[in-house]
Formats: structure tokens, C-alpha cells, sequence
């Protein structure tokens, strides 16, 4: 009987030492995989954000590790749009000092002759014109400056309602049928004479018009203008076609990107936001813009809306 005893008091001294040991191993452990745990977030507070906390599915910190490295992520994108923002601003700084600075002071010279009578006659007349020309300039580059901020700061969100599409974009165009004509680039328009019904911002969808046509007008050196909307595959299709210098294919991946400017085979006139804010006022309208382009035979900018239902 007492060797039945001490056989039992044995038996659960083993099993007692034996959970104090998987529980002091699993402790260690545990001890171990936080040490880990606080090494990898020490080295991501220093500023590695690329470091993760690796984790099996089956270990107890796993649910903790993914929502901490799910933090992280989230941090490091917002990290990446703000270091993006700031790097804007600068350029926009940048941009603002050079687009803005120079010809006002080209603009004051101008200005200063004719008010100091250097300048008499035709001369003068030239001067008052060209000051004319450049103040121009410089409003609309102020005027796209403006509302590319306005984009950017969401304080100003669209108003998206159902429009008939084919009669405002040939109102839109009727009023750049003067421009083409003294500028002397010939242009093919094609509209639907069905109506078009689409769900869009009127001023934003204004804008996007007004905008890649200007774009032809400024940067392409075209001779011939093609515009064109219609349905197709079940979308409504804005396209904006010319025949100019062309977009190299090394910048066609860069052309919608804030403040960017082609090198080549573009001039260099402009903000570097015309396309920048056609690109983003067509997303806020859920619709998408691609461009297509042959060095010295065609820039084709096709936009599609989904239609109203």
C-alpha cells in the first residue's frame, strides 16, 4: 500500500515538474520573442520603416505582431504622402519663384520704359501689347496655381450631378473655334448627336476640356486638332487628338505627375499642373484617363466616364 503511495506521489511530482517545465520553457520563450518583439520596434522608432515583426500563424503573438506591423505600414504610407507633399511644395515654391518672379520683372521693365518714354510710336505700342500678353500669362498661371491647391486641400469637393454631355461639350468648344482659326490649326470635331447622359462636375468636366485642349495649344506645335466624344463599350469617351512634336515614351509614364515637364519634344511653356488637374478631377468624377503618343505623329488623351444610369 505504501508503495502505491509513493508510486502516485511520484507520478504527480513528474507531472508537477513537468508543467513548471514546459511553463518555464514557454516563459523563456515568451521572454525571448518580446526582447525580439521590442528590438524590432526600437530599430523602426529610429526610422528603419522597413522592418516587420516576423510571426508563425501559431504563436501567441502572432495577432499582435500582423496589427503592429499593420500600423507600421500605415504609418510609412502616410509618411510617404507627407514627405511627397512637402517635396511638392517645394517644387511649387520652386515653380512659383521661377514662373512668376521672372516675367513680373520682365513685365515691370516693360512697363518702366513706357512710363519713363524710352519707348515711343510703334515701339511703345509693341510694349504696352507684349505687358499685356505677359500679364496674362501670369494670370493664368495663378488661376491654375489656385485651383490646383484647391484639388489638393479637398476643401472644395465637386458637385457631381446628371448632365447632358454632348450639348456642354460643344458649348464648350464653340468658344475655342476662334482660337483654332487665328492660331491656324485645322480641327475635326465629332459629337454624338444622341444625347449623352453622364454624372459629372460641369465646372470640373469644363476644366478637364478646356485644359487638354490648351494643352495642344501650348506644348504640342500641331497643325491639326482632332475632338471627338461618343459611346463605346459601354463608356462615354472624351478624346483629345493632335498631330504634333509628340511625347517621348520615357515621359508618357510621368505626363499626369505634379509640376513634371518633358525635356524633349515638348515645349517647355506651362505650370507642369494643366495635366496634373485633368487627371485628378477625372478620378474625383470616377472616371480614367490614359495618353498615347507617337514622337512626331500623334498625342491621342482619351477620357472615359462611366454613363449615368
Amino acid at each position: 500500500m505504501n508503495i502505491k503511495i509513493l508510486f502516485v506521489v511520484f507520478i504527480i511530482i513528474l507531472t508537477i515538474t513537468a508543467i513548471c517545465v514546459v511553463l518555464f520553457v514557454r516563459l523563456f520563450n515568451m521572454k525571448k520573442r518580446l526582447h525580439d518583439i521590442v528590438e524590432v520596434l526600437d530599430d523602426i522608432s529610429s526610422g528603419n520603416g522597413n522592418r516587420r515583426i516576423l510571426a508563425r500563424p501559431g504563436d501567441v503573438t502572432a495577432s499582435i505582431c500582423y496589427k503592429i506591423n499593420k500600423i507600421v505600414c500605415d504609418y510609412e504610407d502616410r509618411l510617404s504622402c507627407f514627405r511627397k507633399a512637402v517635396d511638392t511644395n517645394k517644387q511649387v515654391m520652386t515653380s512659383l519663384s521661377h514662373d512668376v518672379r521672372t516675367p513680373l520683372t520682365t513685365l515691370i521693365g516693360y512697363l518702366d520704359a513706357v512710363h519713363k518714354d524710352i519707348v515711343k510710336g510703334k515701339e511703345r505700342e509693341g510694349y504696352i501689347e507684349t505687358a499685356r500678353k505677359k500679364a496674362y500669362d501670369m494670370k493664368n498661371y495663378i488661376d491654375m496655381l489656385f485651383e490646383w491647391f484647391k484639388l489638393n486641400s479637398n476643401e472644395h469637393p465637386l458637385s457631381i450631378q446628371t448632365c447632358e454631355m454632348a450639348e456642354l461639350t460643344r458649348n464648350l468648344l464653340k468658344d475655342w473655334i476662334p482660337i483654332f482659326e487665328e492660331k491656324q490649326l485645322d480641327y475635326d470635331i465629332n459629337i454624338s448627336e444622341h444625347p449623352i447622359i453622364v454624372k459629372v462636375d460641369l465646372d470640373g468636366y469644363s476644366r478637364i476640356v478646356n485644359n487638354l485642349i490648351q494643352n495642344v495649344i501650348t506644348h504640342s506645335n500641331a497643325s491639326r486638332i482632332e475632338i471627338s466624344l461618343s459611346n463605346k463599350s459601354n463608356q462615354v469617351e472624351l478624346c483629345v487628338v493632335d498631330n504634333g512634336t509628340g511625347i517621348p515614351r520615357e515621359d508618357l509614364d510621368h505626363i499626369f505627375e505634379r509640376l513634371y515637364k518633358c525635356d524633349k519634344g515638348r515645349s517647355q511653356k506651362g505650370s507642369g499642373l494643366g495635366l496634373n488637374i485633368v487627371q485628378q478631377l477625372v478620378k474625383k468624377m470616377n472616371g480614367e484617363i490614359s495618353v498615347n503618343s507617337k514622337p512626331n505623329k500623334y498625342t491621342s488623351f482619351v477620357v472615359s466616364f462611366p454613363p449615368a444610369h
